[in-house]
């Protein structure tokens, strides 16, 4: 799509950082974690197509995880993001590997990316593809009275949050503005489903972090990630579940800040080389 579509906001200053937000959500679920970043950062938040205010592809438009990293892709191109740092939650997160594998990133730090579940999971994904497109022939007003019922809210607070019952998961819910015919959820969430992650190459510095609650994107998936990205830190993060910016925005803003220091120093010292190397030896000349 025209990247110049994509509707996104920028704070602080200092090497670029783009966040990518997940399956469903929008830019706005990064920030807490935004304001701790912007003092060492630019930080730039996306809504990626489809959510917030940036337009979904047309319905006759390819819509899926790799045409969503080349709408990336041309959104970094347009504002001058020369290899950004790149941080993503879930859909977010696989987008920001697939960028790392194009040498398009200068460090990759992921919470829960898709496209490492197991059969059973992505089983489980169909499945809510299937119950999706089966909502979008109820009536809205009848989905909004379900949603905001004592169970729907339980069972929203249980898949998305790290603790179901703190005071902070309380105002969680499911939206059912995205269960209607044609909505971006209910056409990207089968692409997810079958979306798997195929171990190559990555040259930056990855962290792949799983909230140890997670029961959307079962923290087991964490095997195959360090399988398929051998060179990338894994983090495990207590008591986080599959939207760790909400339950611990200090730990996930901490995680990505090491990434990103890790690929700055390894760039530092990369360019001391270089420059070490260019400079003659002194000849020393008999008197």
């Amino acid at each position: 799509m025209d990247p110049t579509r994509i509707a996104f906001e920028e704070h602080g200053s200092g090497t670029p950082l783009v966040l990518l937000h997940g399956l469903g959500d929008r830019r706005q679920s990064w920030n807490a974690v935004m304001v701790r970043l912007a003092a060492d950062h630019r930080v730039i938040c996306v809504d990626l197509p489809g959510f917030g205010a940036t337009p979904a592809p047309g319905p006759d438009e390819p819509y899926d995880i790799l045409t969503l990293t080349e709408d990336v892709r041309a959104f970094c191109e347009l504002h001058g993001l020369d290899r950004p740092h790149l941080a993503g939650n879930s859909l977010g997160g696989s987008i920001a590997l697939e960028l790392g594998v194009r040498g398009l990133a200068s460090s990759v730090t992921v919470f829960s990316p898709a496209g490492f579940s197991e059969n059973l999971a992505r089983w489980a994904m169909r499945a809510v593809g299937g119950l999706s497109r089966l909502a979008t022939r109820v009536p809205m007003p009848v989905k909004e009275r379900l949603a905001d019922t004592a169970p729907a809210r339980a069972a929203a607070r249980v898949a998305l949050r790290g603790d179901p019952s703190s005071p902070r998961a309380r105002a969680t819910r499911f939206s059912v503005r995205g269960l209607e015919k044609g909505a971006p959820y209910v056409r990207l969430v089968p692409r997810v489903a079958e979306y798997v992650f195929t171990a190559r190459p990555i040259e930056c510095p990855v962290t792949i972090a799983w909230g140890d609650r997670d029961r959307t994107l079962l923290p087991s998936s964490a095997v195959h990630a360090h399988r398929r990205v051998p060179n990338a830190r894994m983090v495990s993060l207590i008591g986080s579940g599959h939207i760790p910016m909400a339950d611990d925005p200090v730990t996930v803003a901490e995680h990505i800040r090491w990434t990103c220091r890790a690929a700055d120093l390894g760039n530092a010292r990369a360019s001391a080389r270089n420059a070490a190397g260019r400079v003659s030896p002194r000849r020393e000349t008999a008197p």
